[in-house]
């Protein structure tokens, strides 16, 4: 018999070790107390039964709502009368369709949307930049290139059609019912502008959407709109004045135990604030972004711990991030206030090195040395100064694979691959991604 997830969780973070995934994608239903369950999918969906029907935290993306339905299905049959966003990422918001139409053909009425009055803005830049988001989830969870999209990155819409709009907004603090069921709705600042947690009293129960993820916080995404640490940490400790003793986040496992949770979400909150303590106090003290990247660090046994593996994001785009929020887009460098195009910059320095071949045989031996972030800059000048020779692109494609394979994070790995498929077009390769299927996280 499977290990129940609450069982499964309470084993990784008592033992410290990990021998399974803590994120699944299983579209599976468990229960997790009388009238609670939770299908585990990109993202989950937490399902509460009332006396007037069910109560959805999160619809999942756009490729799971169904299954989500049909497992939910198995368990209650009952309308879904009310649907909470916890945040309008589109693995949360853009399985609503399919709750639309399975109401339309059960002749129901479309249930009650409720989320933060940022949101609905968040989905209007999303539309807005259409192409670029689709660009960038498809080099992140796809280690494509953007020429790989071809045309199609205008074709289908990054917020799905049918996408359920929110029917009642909030700002700060909301407390309705639903059944008996009462729900204390806390807006949130951390991963975006527009996050909901839910605290409910009768279930001793938090809906933490993704702030917590089972990861290092997605606080850094070098490719995203500013994060936001501090507040994020501010939030968690806002859940631990409640008397909390299941903890359910978008992804990954839920958390029984109220001196468990506490101690996941005090860890958590205290590893952002330190992290931006060290960083604004590198900033005042005059220190630039490469300085502060180069000597701040998170204590390495924290990153060991179940919860806070750097696999998704990573510390370093975080303290990037903090910069950016404290300081701006320049990064303290005189010469990248307004620095000369790669291209003419490149060729400089090839010229300097004895030529592009020169330039690209050095890069491979520092990335044979494991210096990549050296080889990187060479081997892209290199490409730059000569971006049609294909042993140059040759060279570069093994560098950012080999780079790739030494990364942790995903979103290096995604960034870094696409990097490599870009130079095997350009050499005439046929492109091997490990293709994921792709999230529409943002």
């Amino acid at each position: 018999m499977a290990e129940h997830v609450l069982d499964l969780s309470t084993r990784f973070i008592d033992s410290g070790r990990v021998d399974g995934p803590p994120n699944r994608v299983s579209h599976e239903l468990s229960e997790l107390a009388d009238d609670v369950a939770l299908v585990e999918a990109f993202s989950h969906v937490v399902v509460i039964r009332t006396d007037e029907g069910l109560i959805a935290f999160d619809s999942s993306g756009p490729a799971s709502g169904t299954r989500v339905l049909e497992s939910l299905r198995g368990w209650n049959k009952e309308r879904i009368h009310t649907l909470i966003y916890t945040h309008g990422h589109i693995d949360h918001v853009g399985g609503s369709s399919a709750i639309a139409a399975e109401a339309e053909q059960s002749r129901h009425e479309l249930p009650r949307v409720i989320g933060h009055e940022n949101l609905p803005r968040r989905l209007n830049r999303y539309r807005a930049t259409n192409g670029y988001n689709k660009v960038i989830n498809a080099r992140q969870f796809g280690g494509l290139p953007v020429s790989a999209l071809g045309g199609s990155a205008g074709e289908r819409p990054f917020v799905p059609d049918g996408t359920l709009d929110i029917t009642v907004e909030y700002d700060q603090i909301m407390t309705t019912s639903v059944g008996g069921v009462e729900l204390e709705l806390h807006h949130a600042m951390g991963e975006t502008d527009d996050h909901t947690w839910t605290w409910l009293p009768q279930h001793k129960m938090i809906s933490a959407g993704d702030q917590f993820i089972w990861n290092f916080p997605n606080c850094g995404n070098p490719q995203k709109v500013q994060r936001y640490p501090l507040e994020w940490a501010n939030s968690l400790r806002e859940m631990m004045a409640t008397d909390v003793e299941l903890f359910v986040p978008a992804h990954g496992l839920p958390i029984s135990g109220h001196k468990r949770i506490l101690s996941c979400l005090e860890i958590v909150a205290s590893t952002l604030e330190q992290l931006v303590e060290d960083v604004v106090s590198a900033m005042n003290s005059g220190a630039t972004l490469n300085d502060i990247v180069s000597s701040v660090e998170v204590n390495p046994e924290l990153l060991d711990l179940p919860y806070l593996r750097p696999l998704y994001d990573e510390p370093e785009f975080v303290i990037r991030n903090i910069w950016r929020l404290y300081g701006g887009w320049w990064d303290g460098k005189p010469s990248h206030l307004k620095p000369a195009a790669d291209a003419v910059f490149a060729t400089e320095i090839s010229e300097l090195a004895g030529g592009v071949p020169a330039l690209a045989e050095r890069a491979r031996h520092l990335a044979d040395a494991g210096q990549f972030r050296v080889a990187c800059h060479l081997i892209d000048m290199a490409s730059d100064a000569a971006p049609e020779a294909k042993d140059v692109h040759e060279i570069r494609a093994s560098i950012y694979l080999d780079r790739r394979a030494a990364e942790s994070s995903l979103m290096a790995k995604g960034i870094f691959e696409s990097a490599a498929n870009e130079s095997r077009q350009a050499a005439g390769q046929l492109i091997e991604s490990r293709r994921r299927a792709l999230s529409f996280e943002e």
